[in-house]
């Protein structure tokens, strides 16, 4: 006849005094590695992409009137990236929604000044808002170029 082992319970890792404290314990651990996750992420955002937070300032008179306006953001990416080649630096950045009248590029010691008014659809009401990303009004973004830019000879487009 064969023998039969039983393990008592707490050799099997549970803690029959306080179950609880050991719950607590593994939600803690979870909790602490979301929370280094989602800390590299917005380490890696700000660092990479700090540049492209810009401010948006809606004019006075579109504050005044209320309503759906006034729950849009006032902040927003205009993601970009910049390279250079063997004869140019090129610089893109991404402005959806922006039309090329509403923008104004200067080139200065040491950066390009991206300036511009995005505009918002002026027919809000009735409107629902689920989702509200976008950002309108002026705004202003300057990138770092070299210093040796010929400002004269410079391209936009």
């Amino acid at each position: 006849m064969r023998q039969a082992w039983v393990r008592p319970i707490e050799a099997l890792g549970f803690d029959m005094k306080n179950p609880i404290r050991k719950l607590g314990s593994e939600l803690e651990r979870s909790v602490s590695r979301a929370w280094e996750g989602l800390t590299e992420g917005w380490r890696e955002m700000l660092s990479r992409g700090g540049g492209a937070l810009t401010h948006f300032v809606r004019a006075a008179k579109r504050k005044q009137s209320g309503g759906a306006n006034e729950d849009f953001p006032q902040w927003a990416l205009l993601a970009g990236e910049s390279w250079e080649t063997a004869k140019s630096i090129i610089v893109k950045v991404e402005m959806p929604g922006m039309r090329k009248e509403d923008i104004d590029v200067s080139i200065h010691p040491g950066g390009l000044r991206i300036r511009g008014d995005k505009r918002s659809p002026e027919h809000h009401e009735g409107r629902f808002y689920h989702l509200m990303e976008r950002a309108f009004g002026r705004f202003e973004r300057t990138i770092s170029l070299p210093n040796d830019i010929d400002a004269a000879n410079a391209e936009v487009s």
